[in-house]
């Protein structure tokens, strides 16, 4: 077990693109929470299309000095087969190549109550006023 003040890095995990746009998003998150200073390190990682894999992305945050634990943080809304199955495989292949080191798998957003926020966030500002349509004619 580790505490989160100790040297604790944080991996997040997306499933990646071959838009470099899209898999830009995560890397914008990465930098505001390096900027809140709560983990050693924040590194950004991807299931697929793109690099650092996952395997790559835990061995950068295990290559800093003193680093005693890693969260590995999916950014994915639901547990699913990559969430459940790959992410799980990626996690005792780093375990095993680092045991001093403990690595652990954070839930996905799934059903955080915070999301229904943004989710109707997101669909009031898909809809159009009603004076903003124009009569069909």
């Amino acid at each position: 077990m580790f505490d989160i003040e100790d040297r604790t890095a944080l991996l997040l995990i997306a499933h990646g693109s071959r838009r470099p746009e899209a898999n830009r998003d995560l890397e914008h998150f990465a930098q505001l929470l390096r900027l809140r200073g709560r983990y050693a390190v924040v590194q950004c990682s991807y299931l697929e299309m793109t690099e650092p894999t996952i395997v790559q992305g835990g061995e950068a945050c295990a290559a800093e000095p003193n680093i005693s634990g890693i969260v590995m943080l999916p950014w994915f809304l639901s547990a699913g087969v990559h969430v459940r199955d790959d992410l799980t495989e990626a996690q005792a292949v780093l375990q095993a190549r680092y045991p001093h080191i403990a690595f652990r798998l954070a839930e996905p957003f799934g059903r955080h109550p915070l999301l229904l926020e943004i989710a109707e966030q997101r669909a009031s500002e898909a809809v159009v006023p009603v004076e903003a349509v124009e009569p069909a004619s």
